[in-house]
């Protein structure tokens, strides 16, 4: 377990910087929103204020930007794995391309296809459940 905390690290503080950068941008967007500032005459409380009003509809980008940043984990994995020689996926892949061994590499990339894939539709699943505007038929 200890092995895995910098690997861990490495991987997940960009993903990290980048959400945080979002989230502030988003909820300062929603902040100068009129039903935010009528929530605030009416006295809603601060913490009501940012969880029910505003972090819901700050969310949006916010899980958009989560699925896309899972394929860049899946992509960062294969460096991590290398730098810090821990096997996974991402270590199966460079290692079946230096032995030519193209079907096992066309395999998993094939299984993290369907990975991302899977990501990006309980996103969009998501969305639905996070603002009832958005319907899907």
């Amino acid at each position: 377990l200890p092995a895995l905390v910098l690997p861990a690290f490495s991987l997940g503080i960009r993903t990290a910087s980048i959400i945080s950068r979002m989230t502030r941008s988003g909820l300062l967007e929603v902040f100068g929103a009129d039903y935010i500032r009528t929530a605030r005459a009416k006295g809603v409380r601060t913490f009501g204020l940012v969880v029910k009003h505003a972090l819901r509809n700050a969310f949006i980008p916010i899980i958009t930007m989560l699925g896309l940043q899972f394929g860049e984990l899946l992509a960062g994995s294969v460096v991590t794995e290398t730098v810090f020689a821990r096997r996974g996926m991402g270590q199966l892949v460079v290692s079946s391309i230096k032995d030519r061994d193209f079907p096992l590499a066309q395999g998993v990339i094939l299984v993290v296809a369907i990975m991302y894939i899977g990501v990006n539709l309980i996103v969009d699943i998501f969305y639905s459940c996070i603002d009832p505007r958005i319907r899907y038929d």
